[in-house]
């Protein structure tokens, strides 16, 4: 495996949880994803509106056009069923990760967010030893922030009118934690 400060792209590890296995994405996946992200509600906040085209976002998931420098794990109940939740880290800057997640609507409020994120960041702190992670969340994002701040990530930064997007222009509250304060 390549190291993070090496800034090539890795491997896609599997990771387990007590409920989930986190994997890469595989072909069928844009189905199970497809109500996350053609949802005005679960797009609400992101850089783009939702989809409309099924090949599109198609397209966008796998990054046909190879032109994001991230990874993908796809989170799917271990007792079996569709996958519920995609969480993304990239990396621009070695030994520093941003994180991204959503979830497949109807399964808020079960603490799915908060596990497969765990065991996102304790791979990335302890087995590739990144130094940083951060995320980027809009304000209005109350269950994304809280879930920020639950995991003890740090408010470092409020960014005003950052990005216009769907929705117009957008401030941004950066979020970071550092290894040494990861307990896991």
């Amino acid at each position: 495996m390549n190291s993070p400060a090496d800034n090539a792209p890795t491997l896609t590890p599997t990771l387990t949880t007590a409920r989930f296995t986190c994997r890469a994405l595989l072909p069928g996946d844009e189905d199970a994803m497809w109500p996350a992200f053609s949802s005005e509600e679960a797009m609400r906040y992101w850089g783009r509106g939702p989809f409309d085209d099924r090949g599109e976002f198609a397209e966008y998931l796998f990054d046909t056009r190879g032109t994001w420098n991230g990874r993908t794990w796809i989170c799917q109940p271990r007792d079996g069923g569709a996958p519920v939740f995609r969480m993304v880290a990239s990396s621009d800057v070695g030994q520093v990760a941003e994180v991204g997640y959503i979830l497949v609507p109807g399964h808020e409020r079960q603490g799915i967010a908060r596990e497969c994120v765990s065991a996102l960041i304790t791979h990335l702190f302890r087995e590739e030893n990144f130094h940083r992670i951060f995320a980027d969340v809009d304000p209005r994002n109350a269950p994304s922030n809280a879930l920020l701040q639950s995991l003890g990530f740090t408010r470092e930064g409020h960014l005003r009118h950052t990005m216009k997007t769907h929705i117009g222009w957008c401030d941004t509250w950066l979020w970071a934690m550092l290894a040494d304060e990861w307990t896991d």
